[in-house]
């Protein structure tokens, strides 16, 4: 009885050990999933309550919402002619392998007692090249579309497709390559644009958003910062380019990049990569400069630069303490051009340029692009040091001139192709930095192409590189000249031409094509 007493407490204390063995790591489990679903709860309340206090999703909302129905997609089309297709000669065929006197490589009677006839030019094609970008409607009574020259160059056909998918062929298209502009005028009703602002107030760290048609997708709004100011690649003539963090990629060129205010502060146009997409480095073209040449476009159809006449240099360490200067800043004029506005007003070589019409200017670059910016006839005053002196000069800025090479007693000499109505010169640097090729581009450019020409069927512009004329290198117009003569031009001639863009094909030329 007393061994009954004692067993049945030890039995129930070995059943509650077992039931905590079988039973307790899922009750365990199951109070820490509870305890862990109550703090997450009240994380998720805390996000709601943080969220409640966010201000940026509803600013950059408002903002993609102002500008995005001003924001056009640039379609565009080039028109190419070439031959069908290649015809056999089948006199060529037999005279290279039996020879000019044999029975084959004369041309035979036929059967019927006349003569065959000879190969006719092959018939021509057209065929349509496409390319595509983005713009932005800055005037919306007149309509006025800036974007890229880039995006519209050599370009037959532009179309503009609206925010509300409206299409509409170009008016007019008026460019400016050496800053990569373009104006599109569209004749319509019912136009959204988007205000200019001041790219000068815009500092490193503000926040834009660059909105688009990137790889085809319109309206695609991207956020970033402005990574620096100032940017040049030495690809074109004018840089000057605000660099941003927002993603841009092929499509985004000609679109806006958008303060937090709402206003065009930059028209976005290339990217630095080693892939060829977005890698966090884009660069847009500030909205003062964009300003200046879009007006000189629309008011005259043309860009007309300030010019002083100097060639400059930079100031190294070296150089500056053998002028005695306090430090190596500013640029240094190392020619004058003879009868120029600088000459006139007696600057002299040595001097060193620190600022113009009240800006400072501390680099090439800020002194190319302030001088072009300056209206012509207007006298301005040029800050420089001389013998330790800092002085003020008068200057009467004037046009620039054509060839600026010439301006400094270079001279470009010009290569005509007159079977071919052709013209080209030696690219020199200042010729790739106009239409532009890197400085390191070798070949000959185009400067002049005849309508109706050979040349000109077979879709050659001026400011294309011909590279090669029958495979060999072409380094100067006295190479072209001499390729072309050596020729046999009633077969025709082959040249290997490039762009500005990096495109490269091959080109045969006949006269009478």
């Amino acid at each position: 009885m007393r061994l009954a007493r004692v067993s049945i407490p030890l039995v129930l204390m070995l059943a509650l050990i077992g039931l905590g063995l079988a039973y307790g790591p899922s009750m365990v489990g199951r109070v820490a999933y509870a305890v862990a679903a109550k703090e997450h709860q009240a994380d998720r309340e805390h996000l709601a309550q943080l969220s409640e206090r966010d201000q940026m999703s509803g600013l950059f909302r408002a903002v993609a919402e102002a500008v995005k129905p001003a924001v056009v997609v640039v379609h565009v089309k080039q028109r190419i002619t070439s031959s069908a297709g290649p015809e056999l000669d089948m006199d060529d065929f037999f005279k290279r392998f039996f020879g000019e006197d044999s029975p084959f490589g004369r041309q035979s009677p036929s059967p019927f007692g006349r003569q065959l006839p000879r190969r006719q030019s092959p018939p021509k094609r057209e065929r349509f090249a496409r390319g595509l970008g983005s713009g932005v409607v800055v005037d919306a009574e007149n309509g006025y579309i800036l974007t890229n020259w880039h995006v519209v160059r050599n370009a037959d056909e532009v179309e503009v497709v609206l925010a509300d998918k409206r299409r509409f062929s170009a008016e007019w298209v008026r460019t400016d390559r050496q800053t990569d502009l373009a104006i599109i005028k569209i004749d319509t009703d019912g136009l959204v644009e988007a205000p200019l602002g001041d790219s000068d107030e815009m500092d490193v760290g503000d926040l834009v958003l660059a909105i688009g048609a990137p790889e085809g997708l319109p309206q695609t709004v991207t956020m970033g910062i402005i990574s620096a100011k100032s940017r040049t690649t030495g690809r074109s003539g004018y840089e000057d380019f605000i660099q941003t963090d927002a993603a841009i990629n092929h499509g985004n060129s000609g679109g806006p990049m958008v303060s937090m205010r709402g206003e065009v502060v930059g028209i976005n146009t290339a990217i630095v990569s080693r892939t060829g997409v977005n890698e966090g480095i884009g660069l847009a073209i500030p909205s003062n400069m964009a300003k200046n040449i879009m007006e000189q476009l629309i008011d005259t159809g043309k860009v007309v630069r300030g010019y002083l006449g100097v060639r400059i240099q930079p100031i190294t360490e070296e150089l500056a303490r053998s002028f005695d200067l306090p430090q190596a800043k500013g640029t240094l004029v190392s020619q004058i051009a003879a009868g120029s506005p600088a000459e006139k007003a007696g600057l002299q070589i040595g001097d060193v340029l620190v600022a113009i019409n009240g800006k400072e200017t501390d680099t090439i670059n800020d002194v190319r692009n302030t001088i072009a910016a300056l209206p012509t006839g207007q006298t301005v005053p040029i800050q420089v040091l001389r013998n330790g002196e800092r002085i003020t000069v008068d200057a009467e800025i004037t046009p620039q001139p054509a060839n600026m090479a010439q301006a400094f007693g270079g001279y470009v000499p010009e290569q005509t192709a007159e079977l071919l109505g052709i013209s080209v010169a030696t690219l020199t640097p200042e010729l790739a930095q106009e239409y532009g090729y890197e400085e390191s581009t070798e070949g000959v450019v185009i400067t002049r192409v005849e309508p109706d020409s050979p040349a000109a069927e077979q879709g050659l512009k001026e400011g294309m590189v011909i590279k090669q004329v029958q495979g060999l290198e072409l380094r100067t117009a006295e190479d072209f000249a001499a390729a072309i003569e050596a020729a046999d031009m009633e077969k025709g001639v082959r040249l290997l031409v490039a762009d500005a863009r990096g495109g490269q094909r091959f080109v045969f030329l006949a006269p009478g094509d």
